[in-house]
């Protein structure tokens, strides 16, 4: 690259943040001060005019807007109050150990993939509500489990021992 090309690049970039600081500056004879040639001088008017009218009155008990204003400490109440409202609304009434994010990640346990972790958790139990079908080692263990024998330990539950009996007895 040229050093022309260089310097007409910089001369546009700087064109474009002219361009943008006059568009934020906005139109100053809109300004309702007298100055209407300069920020400053408008700014300073203002000043002025608020240090010579004795600011406005502090009245806690009153609405907002109007010549009054809440004090201070009347406005971080009134905020500090809201937050608590936003708090608690989203706390739900939980309690003290899992009022932050940090007490329910480490009672998640600080795992991001919690929700899966569960569902393959509750996916290798033995459910007795429906079918399932388990590979050997998982019957061998569910039996285990609840202390069942296993079916190949009990023979066939379907053979008629009475058939066995009967035969037996001749």
């Amino acid at each position: 690259m040229s050093l022309e090309t260089k310097i007409v690049a910089l001369a546009q970039a700087m064109g474009a943040d002219v361009k943008a600081l006059r568009l934020a500056q906005g139109d100053l004879t809109a300004l309702t001060t007298t100055t209407k040639t300069s920020l400053v001088a408008a700014i300073n008017e203002l000043v002025l005019l608020v240090a010579n009218s004795g600011g406005a009155g502090i009245d806690d008990d009153a609405a907002s807007g109007g010549a009054v204003t809440w004090s201070v400490d009347k406005i971080k109440a009134v905020v500090d109050a809201a937050k608590l409202a936003v708090k608690d609304e989203l706390l739900g009434g939980a309690g003290a150990a899992l009022d932050t994010l940090a007490e329910l990640a480490a009672a998640l346990g600080d795992n991001p993939n919690f929700a899966t972790t569960i569902a393959t958790e509750l996916g290798n139990r033995v459910r007795y509500d429906a079918a399932q079908t388990l590979t050997a080692a998982q019957k061998t263990q569910a039996c285990t489990n609840i202390g069942a024998v296993e079916l190949a330990a009990i023979g066939n539950p379907e053979r008629d021992l009475a058939a066995v009996y009967a035969a037996a007895k001749v």
